[in-house]
């Protein structure tokens, strides 16, 4: 068989399995936010069976063979469509492999029955309904990583490089070390400064049908297309990509608590423009995948934080806020409205932090996730070591574990070594954010006068087109000229919230 006819049956077969787990996640997506409750069983019987045969296709002789042959043959340069495309595939060949299809169907039928558990766990602040799932979860994810093998690392190190490939513990372990003592710093500064924001701005009555309208208004100006796209409810927000042209968005809203859904939108929209942005025509190969989580959060980030919380989106978009809540925001000005969406004080719920603190919630949880991988703790000890940990880092205990360790769905949903690529992603976004201002001239100007699609123009082409073409870390480099350091988000948090809080001049 010639070279092209190998790698266009390669082609094929890459297709063929994405399409098969693309039907997965709209089950995944149905079960967190129309299945009835009744449901979970079967849903859970179902999603193992398309893991498994996901799994089967994937690992299947075939492509192990057209690997080989193409492994010999010239594919052009390193970065070149066909040379990346065949390095993640063989990358995820070797990778799935490794994994007994057993593991990898009753991992799937036991996150899916735990993500339930854990609904229920946080509707009743009850952990016990939780833990027996969480605890098998973990046994399951340690399983999981020594049959992967992490070579003379730590397990935690198998389950860290699915979401951000070729990045270890001590990479993250690195990267944050030096961003925890600034942010430690800063955010002392900041409760010394005496200064307290409006925050109760934000807790005043807002309506969700108000909510729902104004954060779709939103969510389509920056440039999520939602003739590709739309946006639901969920007990926690995520986004969920099925492939070109369905892109799903979800949110929750609380008619006391107006950051929640509406940052949360902006934060969901950000990834959907991502996966929007991504090349159709690659679907199911290296091409057509975003390179990293922390690379796909930087853009959640950057639209939420770097865009959506700057005083120039206000300058805009104020005034529309205060048509959709009159009764609300009619007697607060802008200046104040914007101090209060930029208050810092330590909080409980990490998808509710502001921007300065929200970096410690990641630290946490990936301490924890250490520990618990490694053996160092068990699921039944989870609250009382989360609750210890949230008062060194903040200061405050958690008053239930629906506030505490049972916020989050991600263990439940088996993510082990998701969590990093949260701050991973607040640091890239900053990069990111400094070089497209600096080649696009002024994105504030542009903000203030409604216009976001230059910046999305900018990530579409330095990053969401480009998929799996360079690593991460490589990635920065290709699109700003500089290597990953905590230097840059230090550098907008100190910018942005030293004059707020009266901490320069």
């Amino acid at each position: 068989m010639s070279p092209s006819a190998t790698y266009e049956e390669f082609l094929s077969e890459q297709k063929r399995v994405s399409l098969l787990r693309s039907c997965a996640h709209v089950l995944d997506w149905d079960r967190e936010t129309y299945m009835p409750r009744g449901g979970a069983e079967h849903r859970a019987n179902q999603l193992s069976l398309l893991a498994g045969l996901s799994h089967q296709w994937a690992t299947s002789p075939r492509i192990g063979e057209l690997l080989e042959e193409l492994g010999s043959a010239d594919l052009g340069e390193d970065d070149s469509p066909m040379s990346v495309n065949v390095r993640e595939a063989r990358r995820d060949y070797d990778r799935a492999t490794k994994l007994p299809q057993k593991l990898v169907e009753e991992l799937s039928k036991t996150c899916s029955l735990a993500q339930q558990a854990w609904v229920d766990s946080r509707k009743a602040d009850d952990f016990s309904v939780f833990q027996p799932w969480l605890d098998k979860i973990i046994k399951l994810k340690r399983e999981q990583a020594n049959a992967i093998g992490f070579g003379e690392g730590v397990p935690y190190d198998a389950l860290l490089d699915e979401y951000e490939p070729h990045t270890t513990t001590a990479d993250v372990q690195a990267a944050f070390s030096p961003l925890r003592d600034e942010l430690v710093a800063l955010v002392a500064a900041i409760a010394d400064s005496g200064v307290q924001q409006p925050a109760d701005i934000l807790t005043r009555e807002y309506p969700v049908d108000a909510q729902r309208s104004f954060g779709l208004q939103a969510a389509a100006a920056i440039g999520f297309d939602f003739e590709r796209g739309r946006l639901d409810e969920t007990a926690h927000p995520f986004c969920s990509d099925f492939g070109p042209g369905d892109c799903r968005l979800t949110t929750r809203y609380d008619v006391h608590h107006f950051p929640g859904a509406f940052f949360g939108t902006l934060h969901e929209s950000g990834h959907g423009i991502y996966e929007q942005g991504l090349n159709g025509d690659a679907f199911g190969t290296g091409m057509g995948e975003s390179v990293s989580l922390g690379i796909h959060e930087s853009q959640s980030r950057l639209w939420e934080n770097f865009v959506g919380r700057s005083q120039s989106f206000w300058n805009h978009f104020y005034p529309d806020a205060q048509k959709n809540f009159p009764a609300t925001l009619s007697d607060v000005p802008l200046d104040r409205f914007y101090a209060a969406i930029n208050d810092v004080r330590p909080s409980l719920i990490r998808v509710e932090a502001d921007e300065v603190t929200y970096n410690l919630h990641i630290m946490l949880r990936f301490e924890l996730e250490q520990d618990m991988i490694a053996g160092e703790l068990d699921a039944a000890d989870v609250p009382t070591a989360w609750n210890e940990k949230f008062a060194h880092y903040f200061g405050i205990t958690p008053p239930s574990d629906a506030d505490g360790c049972l916020q989050d769905i991600h263990w439940g949903a088996g993510l082990f070594g998701y969590f990093p690529t949260y701050a991973l992603g607040n640091m890239y976004a900053a990069h990111f954010y400094n070089a497209a201002d600096k080649e696009l001239g002024g994105l504030n100007e542009m903000f203030a006068k409604g216009e976001f699609t230059p910046l999305r123009e900018w990530l579409n082409k330095n990053i969401h087109a480009r998929g799996k073409q360079y690593p991460a870390t490589t990635l920065v480099q290709k699109a700003t000229g500089e290597t990953l350091s905590h230097k840059p988000l230090v550098a907008h948090l100190k910018g942005k919230f030293e004059p707020l809080f009266g901490l320069t001049g």
